[in-house]
């Protein structure tokens, strides 16, 4: 039975994929991805790849999906943040903290997404001065209607044993760290503590740099006409959708931890304050890591959404895959097929991606039973 449903599955889906291409070649519509190879022809406000116009609609694909990878990885990380501080004050004894968080939470997670975005593009950042009257952090961060400029690192001398070297310094780190851990005090106390291991990050790239020809200086944006120029741009668009979804899934992942954290015994807590521990303490040592187990699955499901939902941008035109690649290259080639099934295959590999790694996470963390 189970036999002939794959080959009734296989067969239904030959069969769309004839009727697809027949209707392609009836209509006059070329199939292939020779088009990656042609010149696209249009500029992109933002690229972490050089590109200009007279590159191929394959650059434009890899634009784009860094340009994806970029939103959502930073969204990833600042909804997570920002999502844990404000679970951990939804349960805070201040009664003031405690309503302003489940305020956050319940003002965000109720309105839609895309109205967060256009408000922040169009009723926050667009209201902003132009570049000649910018709103200035010191002489060096400028923020206007243009974006927001801030020095940028602009590497002299050798550079490829400047990054060796840096490389290096991040391997000693690690390796250090995994001795402290696991074998010079396998109980898990770390023995220097934050504050020194962002030290030594610090440290020993000034000691490796002072042997070495080379070194990085910054770069300040300068004023030049009607807008700056050098150090780092980041467009209004990356903006307002990075502050759109990491405000807006953090108040879902708030809840998460809130329930997460009411999931562990009262028990737990008592017996790790009878020990003498300070509250803070017994939040990251006894009730986080217990609560974890129970928050991670929910988790990597916001993940997987804010991947998703990053595909919103195109409404305010930040260059993501949707834009640029499902968008204009789409409406120049007029390859529909090809393009929509490259932009899903993208959205596909990320969230497996995402999954797979939270899963082997969530496997780190789970109780092992004997």
């Amino acid at each position: 039975m189970q036999g002939f449903l794959i080959l009734g599955l296989l067969a239904t889906g030959g069969w769309i994929i004839h009727n697809t291409l027949m209707n392609l070649e009836s209509r006059g519509i070329s199939t292939g991805f020779d088009f990656l190879s042609q010149q696209a022809g249009f500029g992109i406000i933002q690229s972490l790849v050089d590109y200009n116009e007279s590159h191929s609609f394959g650059k434009t694909f890899v634009v784009g999906v860094l340009n994806t990878l970029l939103v959502s990885v930073l969204g990833i990380v600042v909804a997570t943040i920002l999502g844990f501080l404000i679970g951990i004050a939804r349960l805070s004894s201040n009664w003031l903290l405690a309503r302003l968080a489940g305020a956050y939470i319940e003002i965000f997670r109720n309105i839609p997404l895309l109205l967060q975005i256009f408000f922040w593009y169009f009723a926050v950042l667009a209201a902003l001065p132009h570049p000649r009257q910018s709103l200035a952090l010191g002489d060096a961060i400028f923020m206007s209607v243009r974006g927001i400029y801030i020095p940028g690192p602009v590497m002299e001398g050798n550079t490829s044993w400047l990054i060796i070297s840096y490389v290096a310094v991040i391997g000693i780190c690690f390796s250090l760290w995994y001795l402290n851990r696991k074998i010079l005090n396998p109980k898990g106390r770390n023995i220097a503590g934050l504050v020194g291991w962002v030290g030594l990050l610090l440290v020993l790239p000034l000691l490796l740099g002072s042997f070495i020809d080379g070194g990085i200086s910054w770069e300040k944006p300068v004023l030049k006409g009607f807008n700056f120029t050098g150090g780092i741009a980041i467009i209004p668009e990356l903006c307002a959708l990075l502050m759109a979804l990491s405000i807006y899934t953090a108040a879902f992942i708030a809840e998460i931890v809130r329930a997460g954290i009411e999931s562990v015994s009262k028990g737990q807590k008592e017996a790790a304050t009878a020990l003498g521990l300070k509250p803070g303490v017994v939040l990251r040592l006894v009730i986080i890591p217990q609560a974890m187990r129970v928050v991670i699955p929910p988790l990597t499901s916001q993940y997987l959404n804010l991947v998703k939902n990053s595909s919103l941008a195109t409404a305010i035109g930040y260059p993501d895959l949707v834009n640029v690649f499902a968008g204009t290259t789409l409406n120049q080639t007029g390859q529909a097929v090809e393009v929509i099934s490259m932009t899903m295959a993208v959205y596909l590999l990320i969230s497996l991606l995402v999954s797979l790694f939270m899963n082997i996470y969530n496997k780190k963390m789970s109780l092992v039973e004997r």
